[in-house]
C-alpha cells in the first residue's frame, strides 16, 4: 500500500484464506455447547454463475475428486442455480461428517481458485439446526476472509433472526474470524444447503 493510499483512506482487501474453514468443526463444538445448533450435514459454495467449456472441465474435476469418497450417499457435489442468478455447487454428508464436508467445500473453493475462477467466488456455507427446528448458517465471505451467521426465520417472506444471529457471534468470536461490519452479513435467502 502506498502513501497516496494511505492519505485517500483506501485499504487493499483482505485475501482470502481458504484453510480458515478447517476452524468450523471445533466452531460447531462451540455453537452446540452455546446455542444448541448441530450441523446438518449441507453446505454448499456460492459463485457468480460462469459459462462455458473450462468451468464444465473444472466441475467435473471437482466430482471426480470428491467422487473418490466412499463414505458419501448420492452424488459428490450437486450445481444448481438460486433464483437471483448465482450458482452454487452443494455438498451433502450425514450430520456427524462435518470435517469431511469442510473438505469438500475446501477442494471446491481451491479448484475453482486454481482454474482461474476465484474472482467469481463469492461464500461458502455449513448449515446447522436446533432441536425447534430454526435453522443457522456459518457464512464464509471469500473475498474479505471472514465468518457471519445468518438465520433465517420459518414461514412465509424473507425475515431473519438477528438477535440469534448477534449471540452467535458473540458465541463464535475465539473459533472463528467473525465479519465485524455488519452491512456485510448479506443474506442468503433460498441458499442450497440451508
Amino acid at each position: 500500500m502506498g502513501l497516496l493510499d494511505i492519505l485517500l483512506g483506501r485499504s487493499k482487501p483482505a485475501l482470502p484464506d481458504l484453510d480458515r474453514l478447517f476452524a468450523l468443526p471445533s466452531a460447531a463444538v462451540t455453537l452446540e455447547a452455546a446455542a444448541g445448533f448441530t450441523p446438518t450435514g449441507s453446505g454448499a459454495v456460492c459463485f457468480a454463475t460462469v459459462e462455458g467449456a473450462a468451468f464444465e472441465q473444472t466441475h467435473r474435476e471437482v466430482q471426480a475428486l470428491l467422487d473418490a469418497d466412499a463414505d458419501r450417499d448420492g452424488p459428490p457435489v450437486e450445481l444448481s442455480q438460486d433464483g437471483f442468478g448465482y450458482s452454487w455447487l452443494v455438498s451433502r454428508r450425514s450430520p456427524d461428517q462435518l470435517s469431511q464436508l469442510v473438505n469438500d467445500l475446501h477442494a471446491v473453493n481451491s479448484s475453482m481458485e486454481v482454474n482461474g475462477f476465484g474472482p467469481q467466488l463469492l461464500c461458502s456455507l455449513a448449515g446447522f439446526r436446533d432441536e425447534a427446528g430454526r435453522r443457522l448458517a456459518l457464512v464464509y465471505l471469500y473475498k474479505r476472509g471472514t465468518f457471519y451467521p445468518f438465520a433465517p426465520l420459518p414461514g412465509e417472506g424473507q425475515r431473519r433472526d438477528n438477535a440469534l444471529e448477534l449471540q452467535v457471534k458473540a458465541a463464535l468470536a475465539d473459533d472463528l474470524r467473525m465479519e465485524q461490519d455488519l452491512s456485510r452479513w448479506f443474506p442468503v435467502w433460498g441458499a442450497p444447503g440451508l
